[in-house]
């Protein structure tokens, strides 16, 4: 089996060609800055395709994300309840505020943040206030009862939609379940405008409030008056003329998306493996990427540092680290879950609930028992992304089975 001649990418952007005729609007009418008809027209079409009142169009979803945490209030020394199995991007918002993050650990069904394990933090902490909840992968969280307990609580809750646009909860779109709510446009999002994000609400005095908050919060003077702190974080025209363009797109993608995970569920289905989950019967995922579960029997011996991995390869065994050394010697790119963000350094202090042990032992667990103290270091212990990119063919796919499957001793 020879290397894939062009690289095979775990998501990168698949454009279409409407993207250049706004790009070239943009710069014929020399509206290149952060108004214009592209950005107008960006927040219509989310609104009208998740469902929401309001969209501004930022300059990322971490901008949004920041927004957010100052439009529920955050101050110096809150703590803030947040999913634990995620990017930094979700976190560092929080602290941008001075607020403190308390890791929640997910459940089995979704990988999302457990509301059990958010049960447990309120009892601990009953003065928190604030929930930052994501969608991981494309698949939305157990929405209602999140949603439920926030409420009984009286807390905010500010949905992290970056990964699951499109995605849906019981027929409702995520982005959509939150005070506020987060859409991404990185370049390897469902749809991308090469970077953008956007905050979504129903609430018109917390829409214009994040405008004015990413102009500089200039105020309606004649000279440049300025009466509170304000962010350079509103989306720029040119942007915004990619994101129009990707926009008609963004159904086309998800079918693509999920015929991927599909094939991987059926060409692995005879391996000690499973496929990210979700809860058929109440959520359609937008299948952002196709990641891998190892069967715990069917693990070798793995272990890692903050930067290094090492495994001890055993006959019918594998681990994640031997499957994404297999895939980078063949030209194509998987990656590691998440780590969780209690297990990073910057946040290793921090607190995190689980309803599974103290979660506190950072994987050296498997060392000495085999056994992870919690759902989020399993998952990322036995876990992978896939290759999801939707502009790989099947038969590009096709190969990328039988290399996981070679790691399992089941081909040559």
């Amino acid at each position: 089996m020879k290397p894939f001649e062009k690289k095979v990418w775990l998501s990168s952007p698949t454009m279409h060609g409407d993207e250049l005729k706004y790009i070239t609007e943009a710069y014929e009418t020399n509206w290149m800055s952060t108004v214009g008809k592209n950005i107008n027209e960006v927040e219509r079409l989310a609104c009208e395709k998740i469902g929401c009142k309001y969209a501004v169009a930022l300059s990322a979803g971490t901008a949004g994300l920041h927004l957010a945490m100052k439009l529920a209030g955050i101050r110096p020394g809150d703590k803030v309840f947040c999913s634990d199995m995620t990017f930094a991007a979700t976190v560092n918002p929080i602290v941008y505020e001075g607020g403190v993050p308390v890791f929640i650990d997910s459940e089995r069904d979704t990988w999302n943040m457990d509301p059990a394990a958010l049960k447990k933090a309120f009892e601990m902490y009953p003065e928190v206030k604030v929930v930052v909840i994501v969608n991981l992968y494309g698949v939305p969280a157990k929405l209602d009862e999140i949603c439920a307990i926030c409420e009984e609580h009286n807390a905010v809750l500010i949905e992290d939609a970056a990964e699951s646009m499109g995605a849906t909860y019981k027929g409702r779109q995520t982005g959509t379940f939150g005070a506020y709510n987060v859409i991404s446009f990185n370049g390897n999002k469902i749809i991308t405008g090469s970077s953008g994000g956007m905050l979504l609400t129903d609430d018109l005095d917390a829409a214009n409030s994040v405008r004015k908050w990413s102009t500089q919060s200039r105020e309606n003077a004649p000279w440049y008056q300025h009466e509170e702190l304000g962010y350079n974080y509103r989306m720029s025209n040119v942007i915004a003329g990619v994101v129009r363009g990707q926009f008609p797109y963004l159904d086309e993608h998800i079918a693509q998306k999920k015929a991927i995970y599909m094939r991987y569920k059926e060409g692995l289905k005879d391996l000690p493996v499973s496929m990210n989950p979700y809860m058929e019967d109440i959520m359609e995922p937008n299948f952002w990427l196709s990641c891998l579960l190892i069967d715990e029997s069917a693990m070798c011996k793995q272990v890692r540092s903050d930067s290094e991995a090492a495994y001890i390869k055993e006959p019918g065994k594998t681990c994640p680290t031997e499957i994404l050394e297999k895939l980078a010697a063949y030209n194509a790119e998987g990656r590691p879950i998440w780590k969780p963000m209690h297990m990073q350094p910057i946040y290793r202090m921090h607190p995190f609930v689980t309803v599974h042990g103290s979660g506190r032992c950072l994987s050296n667990a498997y060392i000495n028992t085999g056994k992870a103290p919690c759902v989020n270091e399993d998952i990322f212990h036995r876990g992978l992304c896939l290759p999801s990119d939707n502009k790989m063919t099947p038969e590009e796919q096709d190969m990328i089975i039988e290399l996981i499957r070679s790691c399992f001793g089941n081909c040559n």
